[in-house]
């Protein structure tokens, strides 16, 4: 399994090597992995009930308080919010602003049970498959490979111990500690443990082929969401984490995927500027850059641009 070195950035307070890395979570500030995936889940599953218990008693707080302040009519049902017709008086005055309060927590509460519900099931079924996050992507762009070029070979995920129960229990435990070192794991028969590096590799290598080279044609700042490219690509800028980067008319890019107003790639740096500097890479708008003419005429489309088609 993946043992990822997290680079420094602000946000993931980087610089230090996580193991087994499922995902980075911002709500609390941390990599999810090998030590806190089983803290991390039962997080997930602790707050929905949690928030289903405050629901329930918002909704019988407001159930009591207007059932005490209803009138039925013959053809009318009012509402009275100044006070309740009940002796004694509630402890704890229930107004209009108070029911209004009430409504709103209800809507949250209700609104975080289902969105983290959700993500408690997608991480529950990659823990039954004994996978990360991580290691779903790789799986899926394995597939991918073999489908595009038509290869008589099949991914087998090696860390699948072919029962859930298995799978379960290598990170959920009675003495709350994960199995393992968190470097070695148990792996299926016809596997080892560097299958899922040869097929990274694999991929990269792939990725190299497939990849098309872009001339930039107009300068971009780098901006998230730029106003002046037009109304779609401001609109449609990828959800992620990875960065822009910035664009000057007559610079080379070698795409390797893209959207459909937006591509990822390399930025190619001239020999001059090379030493002592890392890959410039990231999301950059499509109408700031035009393929080469040598590309052009194999027109091969950089990985993951055929889905979205």
């Amino acid at each position: 399994m993946p043992c990822l070195l997290v680079l420094a950035s602000s946000l993931w307070g980087g610089n230090r090597c996580v193991m087994k890395m499922d995902h980075h979570c911002p709500w609390i500030n941390n990599c999810c992995g090998y030590q806190n995936h089983a803290s991390f889940t039962l997080f997930l599953l602790l707050a929905p009930l949690g928030c289903i218990h405050a629901a329930f008693i918002f909704v019988m707080t407001m159930y009591t308080q207007l059932y005490n302040r209803l009138s039925f009519g013959w053809n009318t049902v009012k509402i009275d919010m100044s006070a309740a017709r009940r002796d004694p008086l509630p402890i704890i005055p229930f107004g209009l602003a108070a029911f209004a309060a009430t409504l709103f927590a209800l809507g949250l509460a209700l609104g975080t049970t289902i969105a983290v519900g959700m993500l408690f099931f997608i991480q529950m079924k990659i823990i039954l498959r004994n996978k990360t996050s991580i290691e779903s992507w790789i799986e899926e762009k394995a597939k991918d490979r073999i489908q595009y070029y038509q290869l008589d070979e099949v991914f087998v995920f090696p860390y699948d111990m072919g029962s859930r129960w298995k799978n379960f229990k290598q990170v959920f435990t009675w003495s709350g500690v994960p199995e393992g070192d968190g470097l070695d794991w148990p792996i299926r028969e016809g596997c080892h443990q560097y299958s899922l590096t040869i097929e990274q590799l694999k991929q990269k290598a792939d990725k190299r082929v497939r990849s098309v080279r872009y001339k930039v044609i107009e300068d971009y700042s780098g901006t998230c969401c730029p106003l002046n490219r037009g109304i779609k690509t401001f609109f449609t800028s990828p959800c992620t984490e990875e960065p822009r980067i910035r664009l000057q008319k007559g610079e080379f890019i070698l795409a390797t995927r893209g959207l459909r107003y937006w591509l990822y790639g390399d930025k190619i740096l001239d020999d001059s500027v090379l030493e002592g500097v890392s890959r410039i890479r990231g999301w950059f708008p499509r109408n700031c850059v035009e393929k080469c003419p040598c590309d052009a005429e194999t027109d091969q489309a950089p990985e993951g641009e055929k889905k979205n088609r």
